[in-house]
Formats: structure tokens, C-alpha cells, sequence
């Protein structure tokens, strides 16, 4: 739920535009049954944009209130008035779990990411999609690794439905028991039916491998609401 708003408004960076929404979705998926908020921002200037997201989870297993915080902001700068740009970007966040009167935190390594963008739009802008080549720096983990991004967006049915979403591929080791894991990957396509310029509701799906400390390709779907501001 993390980046479609940054290339849904790519192609109105000319014009000044600037957006923000909340969304509330409920996890469905496996072992999961918690809510989770995301704030996301988006707003250009003469020399590229700049774009952010927060996540925070709510009572996933026996924690009360925020069990996970988490944040991403990015910066691109034109180059020229060609389709490409250069890409800075951090990642970071920390989560906290109970199990029983056990309990604890743990951070998620923060990481720095650099590199290069591409993004193409349709002339009307209902539909575009933005292609990432980027170095990352994982904190305490990798200093040399990279990661791909694609995110997309598709508007139909005079814009009342919205088709969206992000894929990542990136370079980090995991253990899961005597199993080692070198690579991510990780998408979360998103339908919204738009009942107004600033209410929609729909559905996301995470599809996952080796992401978030669960070995192997996982699925976990959610059910969602978003008010555009």
C-alpha cells in the first residue's frame, strides 16, 4: 500500500499538483487479523517531487495498540525535461511483539537507496508506470546491495475504478531455520472503486516471498478504505 501515489501523479508534476490520503485496511491473511494505517503524501516542485508514506499496524498478536511503525520518503530530481530522474530514498521503522507476559522490540535496518527513474504516461493520464534502478544500504547488513521497483496505475470506467501498485526485488540475506535466503520480492496491487473525489474502497493483495520474516512465497489479502484530502 506503499507507492502507487507517487506514480499516479507523475504526470501532473508540471502543474503543481499535490496530494495526501489515509487509508485503513484489515489484514486477512494467515495468522494476521489486525488493522493497519497508512498516510501517504505526494507533491512536486520545479525541480522533481518529493513523496512519503507511514505505516503503522495495530494489535497484531497479543500487543496492544501500535505493534509496528514504519516509514519511507524519497526525493526526485528532473533531469532536464527528459522522462528520467535521479532517486534518493530512506527506509526505517521498529515494531514491538507480546506473547504472553513475554515481551520485546526489534528493529526493521534502516536503509539508503540512490540511483536513477524512468516514467512514462498516457497523454490523458489514465495509465503510466514508473521503472527504479537503485544502490541500497542496508544498516548493518549490506553496504553494496540494489533494488528494482515498478509501480503502476490504471484509471477505467470513467475513472471510477483504480488499478495500482508496486513491485520490489532486492538483495538481503535471511535464515529461517537451517534455510538461507539472498533475495525479496515483493508487490501489492490495489483495486479502489471511487465513490466520490475523496472516498474509495477496495482491496489489497500482498504477495510475497521471504518478506517480513516469513519464509517462501505468502499471500495475504486486505480489505481497505481510503479518504483522498
Amino acid at each position: 500500500m506503499k507507492k502507487f501515489l507517487l506514480i499516479l501523479l507523475v504526470g501532473v508534476l508540471t502543474l503543481g499538483a499535490a496530494a495526501q490520503n489515509l487509508q485503513t485496511h484489515y489484514d486477512m491473511g494467515k495468522d494476521r487479523g489486525y488493522l493497519t494505517t497508512t498516510v501517504e503524501m505526494f507533491r512536486p516542485d520545479k525541480a522533481g517531487s518529493t513523496f512519503f508514506f507511514i505505516d503503522m499496524d495495530y494489535g497484531a498478536g497479543d500487543v496492544d495498540g501500535v505493534s509496528l511503525a514504519y516509514w519511507e520518503i524519497a526525493r526526485a530530481f528532473k533531469l532536464g525535461k527528459s522522462p528520467f530522474a535521479a532517486h534518493i530514498e530512506y527506509n526505517g521503522g521498529f515494531g514491538q511483539w507480546k506473547a504472553g507476559d513475554a515481551g520485546g522490540a526489534y528493529q526493521i535496518e534502516d536503509a539508503w537507496l540512490g540511483g536513477f527513474e524512468y516514467s512514462w504516461n498516457a497523454e490523458d493520464f489514465s495509465r503510466g508506470f514508473t521503472l527504479q534502478a537503485l544502490y541500497k544500504n542496508i544498516r548493518g547488513k549490506h553496504d553494496a546491495s540494489f533494488q528494482l521497483t515498478g509501480v503502476w496505475y490504471l484509471n477505467f470506467a470513467n475513472n471510477k475504478l483504480s488499478f495500482n501498485g508496486f513491485a520490489d526485488f532486492w538483495r538481503e540475506d535471511f535464515v529461517f531455520g537451517t534455510n538461507e535466503t539472498k533475495f525479496v520480492f515483493l508487490t501489492e496491487p490495489q483495486i479502489w472503486y471511487n465513490v466520490c473525489e475523496h472516498f474509495s474502497f477496495g482491496s489489497e493483495i500482498e504477495l510475497s516471498s521471504n518478506f517480513g520474516g516469513m519464509e517462501g512465497f505468502n499471500v495475504m489479502p486486505t480489505l481497505g478504505a481510503k479518504w483522498t484530502f
